[in-house]
């Protein structure tokens, strides 16, 4: 008997190792030759062919590893066997192991790495449930004394005339709040990256905050949005939740057309009713697109704190700080001047209406959301 396993769960740019089991139930040893299709998308390490040789009543394994490159649905194929006749003379051939479909998941290491490296020993004091982070949260903890830089809002006078000495509230970052993830997946998602779309920067980006949600004791949701919904997970959290959150993302691909700012807010209006953070990951590059989201924002305000974070290609301030060394130099500076221009005026506009901004880079996305996070709970924002 021929059977495959894989050592672990499929995961983006993670190696996983393939076994193929070869089970010899009769009293006599035998000489296999064993090829394994796997997907050619995925890289592969190691041989997934070769002579096995099988004693008598025992088991051997044939074992390889592949790389998948991306999120999504991959098919293993059969298992080409040859083998000699009982003659000895000549070799038949046969296909076992019927064909196997896998999912291939975002990489969760890779978005707890991110977690761990923006946070610091925040997220490993957050995680102990005994312990309170300290900010300007409204759950009230303590009374101390005053020290210089504290804000005279916090001062309590009337513990002050009773003790005789300035005395000040303290108060601990409130749990059980809300954040809710809408996560575009149009045209201006599918620009790559290195090896990676901006969809895929941002899947990683909601993992992590998904992770630093939980361990802060807040819920997470999801929205995926193009022109209409995608996909929706409620708010929640704990291992199934985030379970539930890699089953919603794997297969989550952007797509060539103009995402529905309207429709996505409209859609998170009607299924939250709390008051959430959402948080927006998408991009602008034009008045038109700037327009619409902005024109859209009143559907969640005031009820809720939107946070709008666009994902640049690349740093494009550096690329205006560059002294042009030719015409393709100079076209390609105007254009992320323009480009610059458009964002900083939307994401002004975004503050100037009670909201949050946020234009950061590919890679510094998931640092940077998490640490915006962590400042709206310690300022008390929601």
């Amino acid at each position: 008997m021929i059977s495959r396993e894989f050592g672990s769960r499929f995961a983006m740019g993670a190696e996983t190792e393939v076994r193929i089991h070869i089970q010899n139930a009769s009293t006599k040893p035998v000489s296999l030759m064993l090829k394994d299709e796997y997907p050619p998308q995925m890289s592969l390490y190691g041989l997934r062919e070769g002579q096995v040789n099988v004693d008598a009543q025992s088991t051997a394994t044939l074992v390889y590893a592949v790389k998948p490159p991306k999120r999504g649905r991959f098919e293993f194929g059969q298992t080409a066997l040859r083998f000699k006749s009982r003659s000895k003379l000549i070799w038949c051939q046969t296909k076992v192991v019927e064909p196997m479909t896998v999912k291939v998941y975002p990489n969760m290491r890779r978005a707890r790495e991110a977690e761990l490296k923006a946070l610091g020993a925040r997220s490993v004091v957050s995680s102990h449930r005994k312990t309170s982070w300290r900010g300007e949260g409204r759950e009230f903890e303590s009374m101390r004394d005053y020290v210089r830089g504290d804000e005279l809002r916090h001062i309590s006078w009337t513990a002050t005339a009773r003790r005789g000495k300035l005395t000040t509230r303290q108060y601990q970052i409130e749990r059980d709040q809300t954040i809710l993830i809408a996560l575009d997946a149009g045209r201006l998602m599918t620009a790559r990256i290195e090896q990676e779309t901006k969809l895929d920067s941002a899947v990683h980006a909601t993992l992590a905050l998904f992770s630093a949600a939980a361990r802060a004791g807040d819920n997470a949701g999801l929205v995926v949005f193009g022109r209409g919904i995608k996909s929706y997970l409620p708010p929640g959290r704990g291992r199934d939740h985030i379970e539930s959150a890699l089953e919603a993302l794997h297969a989550v691909e952007p797509e060539m057309i103009e995402p529905s700012y309207p429709h996505a807010f409209q859609f998170i209006a009607a299924n939250s009713k709390r008051r959430s953070l959402v948080v927006l990951l998408t991009d602008l590059v034009d008045e038109e697109g700037s327009k619409e989201l902005l024109n859209s924002l009143h559907i969640l305000r005031p009820r809720h704190l939107p946070l709008v974070v666009t994902i640049a290609d690349r740093d494009l301030k550096a690329v205006v700080r560059q002294m042009p060394s030719s015409v393709k130099d100079v076209f390609t500076q105007s254009v992320a001047e323009e480009i610059i221009h458009h964002r900083e005026a939307a994401l002004r506009k975004v503050e100037s209406i009670g909201g949050l901004a946020l234009d950061v880079t590919a890679a510094a996305l998931a640092p940077a959301l998490l640490e915006t996070y962590l400042r709206v709970k310690e300022r008390g924002l929601l």
